[in-house]
């Protein structure tokens, strides 16, 4: 219960802190500037999830062109 409660004082003083310092416009930048970051970092790993598989796919799909092209290469050349 006790550390409970300084966590909670210990975040309310940094955020009365962070206010008379910036004010409060600038406090709200900064944690619209934190959203953002989390968003973008969650983006990423969507873009990076989308990459891995598109390469596993395309990588599938070439080595079975290189197959089918070089039957259809030795065929026309009989």
């Amino acid at each position: 219960m006790a550390s409970f409660l300084l966590e909670f004082y210990l975040l309310m003083a940094i955020l009365l802190l962070m206010i008379a310092y910036a004010g409060f416009e600038g406090t709200l930048r900064v944690f619209t500037y934190l959203e953002l970051q989390i968003k973008y970092a969650y983006v990423r790993i969507l873009m990076w999830n989308m990459k891995r598989k598109l390469k596993a796919q395309l990588t599938a799909d070439t080595e079975q062109f290189i197959k089918e092209y070089d039957a259809k290469r030795k065929s026309n050349q009989d």
